[in-house]
Parts: structure tokens; sequence; C-alpha cells
């Protein structure tokens, strides 16, 4: 006989998922995940403590209710049990930030959480009459509070039975989805015919997710390496290797590359519910982001109508497209963002942004907090490379002094007590401020600490009391920042420096600095099966491997490269330099006259990469003059600009996609939105040049990351500045080979790109690149496209020049 499949649960998520109502209201936040976490176990503990022998704290509990199909079992951990000669006393312990004077009752699901163990206790032991009492202590005084209540363990039965009985068409859809899915997914075959390399590929990622550990590839232009990571993924969660898929990646556009790889599957007959998270600014439907009642009418009983909305979803399709998500949030008038994230519970496969699996204050909590998820997911992480800057992002937190001089006098008035609290901070950062001429690295902060703890404390209280919406909105973003470096505080390690800097605009920074984020990922890698990270610039990778991983036993691959070498010309030009005491007007009309070059041998599509705007906008002036001068030939010429707006950015792309005339240069930022995750092959694209090695500008905080992985040993110099340049200028040259027939030049323009350090960091690929002076450019372009095609055209082309 088939075992009965059984579906988990804890108390805690049970009673919260069945039990919700009300509005959505973020106007007050709420003290970090896990300061919170903390906070409430030292106060669990020091109550438990205070209790009589007959307190029995941390009881363990758990039982089955039986259904049709499947068995739910329900578990969860009482605070305290105590027994009595005549009584049993079911305590739940909940630590609050409020004043307990304004709490007339127990929070419905507090309740209910302690309903819940009274029931499991009181038939596990048969025990006819139970007693509830809700303990609430206020954080800061520790004043405590109690509800108490008597139930019967009939009445606790019935209740609890119609709670169950409310999940039981989520637990069988579930457990129905999940036996069609597995059958679908054994029907499926790789898509395609495996390229060189391809299938050695999809064959390590199978082994590494079955054996539990992580895999970092190396992985060329062209390897398919989306498609050969998920197939394998879906494979492995068909036989019960993993419960759910994470896509995660920092670009839009490999989001719309992974969903195509899901589809590929799907036009098999695979059976996979696929959610894309879209960010809560763009999906929301109103002008601003004001996620509370009065502001938003989709917040205004959002939880009343939201099981409702998401259920109805789950039984009627499988596409979980933006359109369908947003035309079913608004039939039901409930929250787009909120219920896209309760669908993906329900999903097999979540593609989103890094931020929901790593930002401790944006992650999935329903999948990623305790008591969340189950914990057997696959992380498949696209374009790794992005995550070591990402994750110091995530993990560190700023302050300006500024900000608490500000909401001191905002506030001074009608709440003195939080405005002092403030001065004494802001006190504190100007003593610091008065010892830093422009930057100064500090081993402890932590008399800032405590006085931000108490900012903290007063910032809550003043959040929920303070009847004035305008004098709010000056205080949150201070509070948010206060609670972020709290809980940033309670990370410190040796992966950490602490410094403080005078900014160019005047204000004074304390940071707290996330040199390697290794550690705090592993946090949330930690609650996964297996991690594939995977990009085509991972290189070095024992670079990678060190920030984004602390385990020793990490698998590593390079993959293939399916391309014949000889479809590409690899140049290098040895008489540009790009450091700063070389550049000026003679330098940039020399890059002016390469880029000609480069473009007057074969008519196409081009792109040139630069170290800065400055440095971009220079070169295209002397391209300009040069043209104006020569009249050599007729060339359509583009500029990226900053803060370009979404139809900007696919207005500039689409000129890439134009049949002309003449050849187009488009002119780009080394590190920007046209020099990673934009696919523009065959010849949509035939030729780029990069100027310059990409190395980020010198700074303090470059200059920190240099000192910390000197002291730990390291190449400090390569980890601050060479490997992240390298890598732009790998992503942007890798914009030029998409296809297994593209065919293009690559002009490495620096002299730098001759040393030994940076030659460390060229793939394999790279092998057999050739010496170039401007005087030689011609013939090598030359001799290069006569192998596949007519004599260069240029005698053909109109002259002149056109910019767009």
């Amino acid at each position: 006989m088939e075992d009965r499949p059984i579906i988990r649960i804890s108390v805690r998520n049970l009673v919260e998922f069945i039990l919700r109502s009300g509005d959505i209201d973020n106007r007050i936040g709420g003290i970090p995940e896990k300061e919170a976490m903390q906070m409430g176990s030292r106060i669990h503990r020091k109550i438990q403590k205070r209790m009589g022998l007959d307190y029995h704290a941390e009881v363990p509990l758990k039982t089955t209710v039986p259904f049709e199909l499947f068995d739910l079992q329900v578990e969860g951990r009482a605070d305290g049990i105590i027994l009595q000669e005549n009584a049993v006393i079911i305590d739940e312990i909940k630590g609050i930030l409020r004043e307990l004077d304004r709490m007339e009752a127990p929070v419905g699901v507090h309740l209910a959480q302690a309903k819940c163990y009274a029931y499991i206790y009181g038939k596990e032991k048969e025990i006819p009459k139970l007693q509830v009492r809700m303990t609430y202590c206020q954080l800061e005084t520790e004043e405590l509070k109690y509800f108490e209540y008597e139930y019967s363990f009939a009445e606790l039965e019935n209740w609890f039975l119609d709670i169950t009985g409310q999940y039981e068409k989520w637990a069988r859809f579930q457990i129905e989805w999940r036996r069609e899915r597995n059958a679908s997914v054994k029907q499926v075959e790789f898509p395609f015919p495996y390229r060189e390399g391809q299938r050695d590929l999809v064959a390590s990622v199978y082994r590494t997710i079955l054996r539990k550990k992580q895999l970092f590839i190396q992985a060329p232009t062209g390897v398919g390496k989306t498609i050969a990571t998920v197939f394998p993924a879906v494979k492995a969660v068909g036989e019960g290797l993993g419960e759910k898929i994470f896509y995660l990646t920092a670009k839009t556009i490999t989001r719309t590359v992974a969903e195509q790889a899901f589809g590929l599957l799907k036009k098999q007959g695979l059976k996979y519910k696929v959610i894309t998270l879209t960010a809560k600014e763009k999906i929301c439907f109103c002008e601003e982001t004001k996620c509370n009642p009065e502001a938003c009418p989709y917040a205004k009983g959002h939880y009343d109508r939201i099981n409702d909305a998401v259920y109805e979803l789950l039984v009627s399709t499988e596409e979980m497209t933006r359109e369908v998500l947003e035309e079913q949030a608004r039939k039901h008038m409930v929250c787009p963002f909120e219920m896209s994230l309760d669908v993906s519970t329900w999903m097999d496969a979540v593609i989103c942004d890094y931020n929901y699996v790593f930002d401790p204050n944006a992650h999935l909590k329903r999948f990623f907090s305790e008591g969340g998820g189950t914990g057997n997911y696959l992380f498949l992480i696209d374009e790794a490379h992005n995550l070591v800057e990402r994750g110091r992002e995530m993990y560190s937190a700023s302050l300006y002094k500024e900000d608490f001089l500000e909401v001191k006098k905002a506030v001074r008035f009608e709440y003195p007590k939080l405005a002092r609290k403030l001065e004494i901070v802001n006190k504190q950062l100007l003593e610091l401020k008065r010892e830093c001429e422009s930057y100064q690295v500090h081993n402890s902060v932590s008399h800032i600490y405590i006085s931000l703890m108490n900012v903290h404390t007063e910032m809550e209280k003043f959040m929920e009391i303070c009847e004035k919406e305008s004098l709010k909105e000056e205080v949150r973003d201070l509070y948010f920042c206060v609670r972020d470096f709290l809980g940033t505080y309670d990370r410190l390690d040796e992966n950490y420096v602490i410094y403080t800097e005078m900014q160019p605009d005047g204000r004074f920074l304390l940071k707290l600095f996330c040199v390697n984020p290794a550690v705090s990922l592993k946090e949330y890698l930690d609650q996964g099966n297996s991690t594939i990270f995977f990009s085509a610039t991972l290189l070095p990778i024992q670079y990678y491997k060190k920030l984004l991983s602390t385990n020793e036993d990490d698998y590593a691959i390079y993959a293939q490269s399916p391309f014949r070498r000889e479809n590409r010309l690899l140049l290098i030009g040895n008489e540009v330099s790009t450091r700063y005491t070389q550049r000026g007007e003679l330098m940039y009309r020399k890059i002016a006259r390469y880029l000609l070059e480069m473009v007057r041998q074969k008519k196409g599509n081009y792109m040139a990469f630069f170290p800065s705007y400055k440095m971009m906008e220079e070169v295209y002036q002397s391209v300009v003059e040069e043209m104006a001068f020569r009249l050599l030939f007729k060339v359509e010429l583009m500029m990226q600009t900053q803060h370009m707006t979404e139809a900007e950015r696919e207005e500039f792309l689409h000129a890439f996609d134009i049949e002309r005339e003449s050849s187009l240069l488009g002119f780009c930022v080394l590190g920007g939105i046209f020099s990673e995750g934009i696919d523009l092959a065959e010849d949509r694209l035939i030729g780029t040049a990069i100027v310059g090695t990409g190395l980020p500008q010198v700074c303090n905080e470059r200059e920190i990351l240099k000192q910390y992985f000197d002291g730990q040993n390291q190449r400090g110099f390569d980890f601050a500045y060479l490997y992240p340049g390298m890598n732009k200028v790998l992503q942007a040259a890798g914009r030029v080979i998409r296809t297994s027939e593209d065919k293009g030049v690559i002009l490495l323009l620096d002299e730098r790109f001759l040393g030994r350090q940076y030659q460390e960091t060229f793939p394999r690929e790279w092998e057999g690149f050739q010496i170039c002076r401007l005087e030689q450019l011609e013939d090598r372009l030359k001799n290069f496209w006569k192998k596949w095609d007519a004599p260069a055209e240029d005698s053909t082309q109109d002259k002149g020049i056109t910019v767009l």
C-alpha cells in the first residue's frame, strides 16, 4: 500500500494564514526581524525562569489530522505549560513595544496559537478542560499583562478541526498538483541537441543537487547556461530532491530568459507553476506606493479577500504572468504585489531579484524566516558576479549626522523626549566628525549603538501616538535607517569595517561596511538544499568563491565554449592608455581613429564602451570632428545619456534592429545598462571596442577594501579594483558573439591589457589575441572580414555623418 502523503505546517503559519483579516498598513514598521527574535527569546527565557517548578518551558507539540487523501501534521512549541493540581494552563508569551494599557484584548492570531497548543496537549493527555493564558511583556519596561481564558476540550476540538478543515482544500491542491507535476517531469527531455560541453554542464548541475552541494559555473556566452541549469533542477524537483526552484537574477532581461526556458519545457507537456515577482513600485495600481487603507483602496480589507483571490487563481490557471496577476488583483480588490507574494508560496519556481532571498529587510519571510518554509529549495543564481556588490549593499548600513539634527528640530516642541534622544546621537556623531579629515576606520561604535537603541524605542512610541501624518513622514525615513543600522550592527564580525567619512556635499557618514558578504549570504543559502552560481564572467573563480561562499568543498567547472575561435578577432591596441596622466585631446583623437577604422572596414552595428561619461563625451566629440574633417564615409552615431528612462533605453536598443545603409556606432559606459544583460545576436552587433580596463574610480571605500584584503593576505588591489574592473570588460566583450553563427571584432584599447595581472583574468576563449597598432588595424580587420564575405565596402558608402 502506498504511503499516505503528509503535509506539514507549523501552528503559527496555520493560524496566520487561515485567520488573517483587515488592512495592509505599513505606516509603522517594526524592529528588524532578527533583533525582534533575539529580544523575544531573551524575554521568554527571563519570564520562564521566574516561574515555579510546575512551569514547563518550550514544550514541543505535534498532532496529525487525517483527511481523505493525506494527513495534515500540525506542530509547534508551547512557550509554557503550567501543571497545577486542579488545572492545566497553556502559556503563550509575546513581547511588544506598545504600551500595555492600550491593549484591551489579545491579538487574535496570538490567542489562536495558544488555543492550538491547548487542543494538541489536551488530546495527547486526555484532559477535559484547559486554561489558556496570554502573557504580554512590554520589551522596554518588562511590565507584564495577562489575559486568561478557560475552554472545554470539546470546544477546542471543534474550533481546531474547523481551522484545519478550512486548510484542507489548500493542502489537497498541493498534493494533487504535486502528483500531476511530478508525473509530467518524467516525460520532459532536454529541448535541443546538446552543444559541445552542454551535456556535461547539465550532468554537473544534477549531481550537485543530488549531493546537496554548491557549484560555481564559468559559462561563456552562448553555452545555453539558463536551460542547462533549469532543466536538471526541474528534473531534481520531480524526483524529490527539492521542493521549489528560486531563479535569482539582478536584471529584468535575464528574468525573461528564465521564463523562456521554463516555457520550452512546458511545450513538452511539463506541468509547472512559475511566477516572476515584479517590484512593488512597478506593479502597484496607485500613483504612489503608500500601503495603508487611507491612501490605497486595495490595501483596505486586503486580508479579508486575499485567500479567495489566491485559491481561485491556483485552481483556474497555470499561467502566472503579470497581466494575469493584475487582472485577478483588480477583480478581488487586493494589492497585486502582496498577492503575488502569497501566490509564490504555491509555485514550483519563483523568478525574482536577489533581494527577495538575501536582503534582511526585503526577503520573503514566508520562506526564509524561522518557521517559514521547508527549506528544500534549489537556488539558481544567474549573473552571479553581480551578487558580490549587491551583497555588500544588502548587509551594510549607513547613517548621516545631519538627518538626526533635522528630525530633532522637527519634533523638539511636540515630542521633546524623542528630541533629547536624537540630540545625544547627534553629539556623538559630531565628536567623530571632529576627528575625521577624510575618512577614519573605527574598531567600535558601541556607545552610538546603545544610544540608537534608545532612539529607536522612542521612535516606536512616536510612530504609534503621533497623529500628524506630515510629521510622521519627516521621521519615517530616519526611523527605518536606525532600524536597519541596529539590525546590521548585530551582524558585525570580521567581515565588516566600520568607518566614518566626510562626503563631498559636506554631510558626515557613519557606515557599517560589509566587505565580504559570504557569511551573511550563507545564512539564507543554508535554507536550501543546493545552490548553483553561474555567469559568463565568473573569473577568477577563486575570487567569487571567497566572496559568495564559506564552504571549502564547493564544486567549480569551466563550461566549454561552443564557438569556433576563428569567428572572433580579438585585438589589443597597445598605443592607447586611459591612465589619468595620459588622458587629453591627443589620446582622445587616437581612440577616435581606432573606432573609425573599426567601423570603416565593414558596414554594420558597433558599440564602444568607456570608463566614464566624461571620457565618452570627449571621444564622441573627437569622432565627430574627425568625421567632419576627413569625410571618410557615412556613419550614424548614438550616445548613452545619464538617467535614461525605460523608453529611452528601448529606443537606443531598437536602433540596432533597423536595416540601414550605413554603419551605426553606439557610445556606452562600461558597467552601465548596455554593457551586460542585452542580447544583440547575429548581425545586430558585429564589433565592440572597450576603452580602458574598467577599474573603479579610486575612492575611500575602494581603498578600505584594498587595505582589508591586503590584511587578509589576499591581493588587495586585485580584489578592490582589478577583478571588478575586468568583470565589466568581459561583460561588454560578451555582447558581440551571442550565437554559434555570430562573427565579430573585439577591440581592447589600453596597453594595460598586456600586463600579467590583467591577462590572468582573460577567459580561455581569448587565447590567441593579437597586439595591434593603429597603422596595422586596417590590414588585420580586412583579413578577418575577407574570410567571411566580400571585400570592405567603404568605397560604396556615402560620405558624411548622422547623429541620432
